[in-house]
């Protein structure tokens, strides 16, 4: 199975980008499922109802979230609506939305498309690795379904690592996000599972992480922290990560960085 990623999509910016290369991502990688991040999609918080149906009609295959889940209000009901949407996993269970998604796909396989949230330096949630944990009692790799695929939403690079090797083995691949700095580090982790701690984000990147500089650097020299981060507008570069899967065990073959920028032929 080919696998897409395409990290953070931060507001217009990387949106557009996205849309501009999804053709182009399709005719280089033969992709058999592209994954989007989408917790910074709509004005730089969250993700709308309508942006998701964009991305679907325009050939994306799932859609994960993050920490920003809840910043626009309506797309709650429509995480029960849409099947092919994820919510961080180890949240309250009551909560709208599910924290997994099996997904079919045009070639008959099945792809298993889940996430976490990280615990370190984030807002108080359950533990990720027992969630996983109580996930994975449910699926055989290989066996009762073709391909698990895990973002990992988290800000530490250490506790990312340590999840992906926690998992080594019993899922496809471990994708960090969340930071929205691409990392260099994809490997093949020994047990056979691919492995990259942050793989970028979809946007502007002339700013700090998709935004404009002014607010982060008030926040950073503690003169003013109430002004507002806005998203830049400039072109948006794609980041994302390719995975390539053993049609016999689900566990990774592949694993390489994706990088568009706005002046790339």
């Amino acid at each position: 199975m080919k696998i897409i990623y395409i990290g953070d999509i931060v507001a217009r910016s990387g949106r557009e980008a996205l849309y501009k290369n999804i053709s182009r991502l399709k005719e280089v990688y033969k992709f058999d499922i592209l994954i989007v991040n989408t917790d910074n999609a709509a004005h730089g918080f969250g993700v709308t109802p309508g942006i998701c149906r964009d991305m679907l009609e325009k050939g994306v295959g799932a859609i994960i979230t993050g920490d920003h889940v809840w910043n626009q209000r309506e797309i709650i009901p429509f995480l029960d609506e849409c099947k092919k949407i994820v919510r961080p996993l180890n949240y309250p269970n009551k909560l709208a939305g599910v924290g997994a998604r099996e997904i079919e796909l045009p070639n008959g396989k099945t792809i298993l498309v889940t996430e976490v949230v990280g615990r370190l330096f984030m807002e108080a949630v359950d533990c990720p690795a027992q969630a996983m944990d109580n996930l994975l009692k449910n699926y055989n790799l290989g066996k009762n379904i073709d391909a698990i695929f895990v973002d990992i939403h988290a800000e530490a690079t250490a506790e990312k690592i340590a999840f992906g090797h926690y998992l080594d083995g019993r899922v496809s691949a471990v994708i960090g996000s969340h930071t929205h700095v691409p990392t260099s580090d994809m490997t093949i982790l020994p047990h056979g599972t691919a492995y990259q701690t942050d793989a970028g984000m979809c946007g502007d990147y002339s700013g700090v992480i998709g935004f404009e500089i002014q607010a982060p650097i008030d926040r950073l020299c503690r003169r003013y922290t109430g002004s507002k981060l806005s998203p830049l507008k400039g072109e948006g570069t794609v980041f994302g990560t390719f995975i390539e899967t053993d049609d016999r065990t689900g566990l990774a073959v592949k694993i390489e960085q994706i990088c568009i920028r706005p002046n790339d032929n």
